[in-house]
């Protein structure tokens, strides 16, 4: 076995040469394309394993990041890993390794009329590098997705999740070792903007980039990239509650929306109300919100209705408040004339990641779900629904925005790609 170089960093600036990494990665892939399904299912029960043999360390590594956030920051809730966040990594292991392996399918099959039988099948990916912020979870999820579907992946998390990246990689590259397997398939990048540069330069090494995070390092990883992109995109989620939409369940579902976790890209960040039951539905909404002190961004309808409700946390919307990602708990409220205005509103201000309507109207229901461009669309529900554990996808890489090679959760069925196998006896082409 190849040596490997030193795969954990200290957070300063570091002098390490990226091309070791990248190449022991490239030869832990081809290592990878040869294993056995049953293989990689005990490879992530072993994951699992360690994750909980190990779940007092991880916190304690965990703690020496979360002492660096200050408690207002909304981002340390995506940093948190407590115990039972822990045991629900694990169970997220196993549940990946429950799910077929999306390696190595026959997509189709012909015999052509000179004999040749040709056959495509898919294939991993390869190498997958993935850049993501905050969220430690990512690291295992990712790492479990990519090890079922027989891929290397190259993680680069954020500095602020520094001590617990360093340590789920290290229970990561001792479960591979504990199954025999090149501990290279899973690696941690340094945080170093300037080796992240060379990571998306590295053509030939790396076959795709997954960028998860802000709009910031998605616009960072667009401009810089040689390697193909995936992109996980930011969550910019409208919630309309159209006039016939039943008010109580509709105040229910957007709360729920704004404040089960804020910090996450399917949270809610703009509520949209039909004009003609705004006067009803914002008292309604305007208690429950306020419960969890959501600061409330509202427009000049919107406003003084929730003055009158002497709603506590409000303040006139700015332009700037719509079309705006708040990961916190904070939403702007605009008022439309109906659906057309909405769906409008919605267009101009969507990331096309996960919008919902709220309605007993199927037409106007059937009207935003064919009409609007986004990865998911809802009738008469959260979009908190957005996640690949969610729809039985086992976990995710990220919620991709784009149309191109995957769409909505991104997860273990899209770290494939095709490869065609031709058979013949000696056959020449005339």
């Amino acid at each position: 076995m190849i040596k490997l170089p030193v795969t954990f960093f200290t957070m300063e600036p570091t002098s390490i040469q990226l091309l070791p990494l990248l190449e022991n990665a490239q030869q832990a892939a081809t290592a990878l394309r040869t294993l056995a399904d049953a293989q990689k299912q005990q490879l992530l029960r072993q994951v699992a394993a360690l994750l909980l043999q190990q779940s007092d360390a991880i916190v304690a590594e965990n703690k020496k990041d979360l002492d660096r956030i200050p408690d207002s920051d909304p981002k340390k809730d995506r940093l948190l890993l407590d115990a039972a966040r822990i045991a629900a990594l694990a169970d997220t292991m196993i549940d990946i390794s429950k799910l077929p392996d999306p390696a190595h399918q026959l997509i189709s099959e012909k015999k052509l009329d000179n004999g040749l039988l040709v056959q495509k099948k898919t294939v991993p990916l390869g190498v997958v590098g993935v850049i993501y912020e905050s969220r430690p979870n990512v690291t295992i999820d990712v790492a479990g997705l990519c090890l079922r579907s027989g891929n290397a992946c190259l993680l680069r998390g954020g500095s602020d999740a520094f001590y617990t990246n360093t340590i789920l990689v290290a229970i990561l590259q001792e479960a591979l070792q504990k199954q025999g397997i090149h501990p290279a398939a899973v690696q941690l990048m340094p945080t170093d903007r300037e080796l992240v540069k060379e990571m998306l330069e590295a053509n030939g090494y790396i076959d795709i980039i997954i960028p998860r995070g802000s709009q910031q390092l998605i616009q960072f990883v667009r401009d810089h990239a040689k390697v193909p992109v995936i992109e996980t995109g930011a969550g910019v989620c409208h919630t309309y509650v159209e006039k016939t939409a039943d008010l109580e369940q509709a105040a229910a579902v957007v709360t729920n929306a704004k404040v089960s976790r804020p910090s996450a890209c399917n949270a809610l960040d703009t509520v949209l109300v039909d004009a003609e039951v705004a006067a009803d539905f914002l008292p309604l909404l305007a208690p429950q919100l306020a419960a969890y002190k959501v600061e409330i961004f509202a427009d000049e309808i919107a406003l003084p209705i929730l003055q009158t409700a002497q709603y506590p946390f409000l303040q006139a919307a700015a332009p700037g408040d719509f079309g705006r990602e708040f990961l916190d708990f904070k939403c702007s409220i605009k008022v439309t004339s109906g659906l057309e205005a909405a769906l409008a509103h919605i267009r101009q201000h969507s990331s096309k990641h996960s919008e919902a309507i709220l309605s007993k109207d199927a037409a106007a229901t059937e009207r935003f779900l064919h009409e609007l461009d986004a990865a998911a669309v809802y009738v008469n529900a959260s979009t908190r629904f957005t996640d690949g554990g969610v729809f039985g996808l086992g976990a995710e890489i990220g919620i991709s925005t784009q149309k191109l090679h995957a769409r909505g959760p991104f997860a273990l069925e899209k770290l494939v790609t095709e490869k065609w196998f031709v058979y013949g006896n000696g056959q020449v082409r005339n």
